[in-house]
């Protein structure tokens, strides 16, 4: 059908006759209304938003009373499948980006829906050069959400899996290669340990050793960097509306913790007609999908499903969500997660603050249930290194920032621009932060918290950090496809930062057992490599092991201060024994990289979070906290 001019719409229902209207069918207060015209900034979709925000209207009443003003005819999706042939034309991400159902053909015409008029002017020239003549109808969003994955959920799925480009994703592993490699590198190893045991031991302890003395290095060089006075940051420009900032949270199997997930969300203090939450179930999980329902959502939260495909990954859930998303800005929390209720004011300070080669603004984590067990105490100072030492100082160091899974926020323009995240990298976050660096945007940290539930059972402890391992492999192994290109990319200065926060760790955690081997010598009994090294080499590496171990101690001690625990710092030396757990879980994580690859070993929350300690007292005293 050859293109024509789409059909004449009718003017844009203005703010005061909207309220008008409301004022004479007596259905809110006058008080109420003028108080959401305010709010509104004089839009009339921006009344509309208000006022469904605060509960005051639900879907179909202002769907009702824009039809009235606008004059377009309602249209119920359900009533009939939608043509997939014509939702393909405009493409399915954009009919979810945009809020718009191609229906059907009717005589040479296409019915669209949309939820308000202001979707057929803006996207007018579009839709009339797609589709010829447009009849347009309104519907409700979850109508149209609805629908459209009724009619397309196969490739709103394929879409979710394959947005990031090919060379930068890890979709293309293959299993067959990769264990091809590591058998040959273990066949080398053990023919090696049988014809010159010392040499093969030597060799893997220098490069053991070399591993941890450039972590230990950057260690320090990023707590010197995270402690310098910072510049004061400029004063934040006077913002004339609020933006809208989208927040993700992907499900899977939290029956338990939904209705504490949608408390603790409900206490951030942000603008609700600004703000949307978006809680991502997968297709199958009908229990959480019950249990969010029942949890009675306020209006600014929503339940997104995510259709069953060849994957089931967290980032796959956030790349489908990311399409039903309203906002300029797209954060990503956890099932667990109780953020500061100011937390999303503080973002859109920051981002207001810096250019926007700022893409992503990453906030520190802590958790909740510091107490629980010794497991905990130490993932508490864990966390402590990293969040409050080693990621402030990466940034101010302007190496490539590996990016935290949780409290990230991003400028949507951006994050698109990269193709969001790998729906086949297990650690999407890290992979993402360095995917930010390569193409020239930057990381910031900002001063925020958000407390988290410490895993701390060891058997899921070791799951969860497995599943960690593996996407840090998977990641250096896809970054590394074309090292010149990524020289090129990242520079000299961030290229080493990479290899050593990468390759130098995944060598340090799985070399262990060979550093660990030279207490043979503090005990007095032989060690295969000291007939090949002087007495002087031998005594070097063991002070330098203990160095390194007494760099770890300091650096724990310190990040302990910088948090709100008031944990005894002699905990932290027993991270001693709290490492090899890393170990364990580093050639668990090997066996999965050969055999699944994208397998998600699922980590069960709430099981800690019930008592004082937990989120219902956490939000309280970090206001206290920062009031002081």
């Amino acid at each position: 059908m050859p293109p024509s001019k789409a059909a004449p719409l009718p003017e844009a229902p203005a703010p005061d006759a909207l309220g008008v209207m409301l004022l004479r069918q007596g259905h809110l207060a006058p008080h109420r209304i003028m108080g959401a015209l305010r709010r509104s900034s004089g839009h009339a979709a921006g009344l509309a938003d208000v006022l469904l925000a605060e509960g005051a209207m639900d879907e179909e009443e202002i769907l009702a009373l824009t039809a009235r003003q606008s004059g377009l005819p309602l249209l119920d999706p359900a009533t009939g499948a939608a043509d997939p042939r014509l939702i393909d034309r405009l493409g399915v991400r954009t009919c979810l980006r945009e809020t718009l159902l191609p229906v059907h053909d009717v005589g040479g015409a296409v019915l669209v829906a949309a939820p308000s008029p202001e979707s057929f002017r803006r996207h007018g020239p579009l839709l009339g050069h797609l589709f010829g003549r447009v009849i347009p109808v309104l519907a409700t969003r979850t109508a149209i959400e609805g629908a459209l994955h009724a009619a397309r959920a196969t490739a709103i799925g394929l879409a979710a899996e394959t947005r990031v480009t090919p060379g930068e994703s890890c979709r293309g592993w293959r299993t067959g290669r990769a264990t091809r490699l590591a058998l040959g590198t273990a066949l080398g190893i053990a023919a090696g340990l049988m014809l010159a045991p010392g040499l093969v031991v030597l060799a893997l302890s220098l490069w053991a050793l070399f591993a941890m003395t450039c972590g230990t290095a950057l260690r320090i060089a990023t707590a010197i960097a995270t402690l310098r006075r910072r510049p004061p940051e400029p004063p934040c420009p006077p913002l004339l509306r609020l933006p809208i900032v989208s927040v993700i949270v992907a499900l899977y199997q939290e029956e338990d913790i939904a209705g504490r997930l949608v408390a603790r969300l409900g206490r951030i203090d942000y603008p609700h007609d600004r703000l949307e939450i978006l809680l991502v179930v997968e297709e199958a999980d009908l229990r959480t999908r019950k249990a969010l329902v029942e949890a009675r959502l306020p209006p600014w939260m929503r339940i997104v499903i995510s259709p069953a495909g060849a994957i089931r990954t967290k980032p796959r859930a956030l790349n489908v969500a990311l399409d039903h998303c309203r906002g300029s800005i797209v954060g990503v929390y956890d099932a667990e997660d109780a953020p500061d209720p100011d937390q999303i004011r503080r973002v859109v300070e920051g981002f207001s603050r810096r250019g926007s080669q700022v893409a992503c603004l990453q906030g520190q984590l802590d958790y909740y249930n510091p107490r629980t067990n010794w497991l905990s105490r130490c993932f508490t100072i864990e966390y402590a290194s990293w969040f409050r030492l080693m990621l402030p100082g990466l940034d101010r160091l302007g190496l490539a920032v590996p990016l935290g899974g949780t409290t990230l926020f991003f400028r949507r323009e951006a994050l698109e621009d990269l193709g969001a995240w790998d729906a086949h990298n297990v650690t999407e976050d890290a992979d993402l932060g360095i995917r930010l660096a390569r193409h020239g945007y930057r990381t910031d940290l900002i001063d925020t918290v958000t407390g988290e539930e410490a895993n701390c059972r060891a058997l899921p402890w070791i799951k969860q950090r497995s599943r960690w391992i593996k996407g840090f492999m998977m990641t250096w192994a896809v970054h590394m496809r074309d090292p010149v290109l990524l020289w090129r990319q990242l520079g000299p200065w961030r290229f080493a930062g990479f290899q050593v926060m990468f390759l130098g760790s995944l060598s340090q955690t799985l070399l262990a057992p060979v550093l660990w081997s030279f207490w043979l010598l503090a005990l007095g009994l032989p060690h295969p490599v000291t007939p090949l090294l002087s007495t002087p080499a031998l005594w070097a590496i063991v002070g330098l092991l203990l160095g390194a171990e007494g760099v770890s101690i300091a650096l724990g001690i310190l990040a302990l201060r910088l948090t709100r625990h008031k944990l005894n710092p002699l905990w932290v030396p027993t991270m001693h024994l709290y490492n090899p757990l890393a170990t364990l879980a580093a050639y668990k994580a090997l066996w999965e990289l050969l055999r699944a690859p994208f397998y998600w070993d699922k980590t069960r929350h709430g099981l800690f979070d019930g008592s004082s300690r937990g989120p219902a007292a956490w939000v309280p005293r970090l206001r206290g906290q920062r009031a002081a």
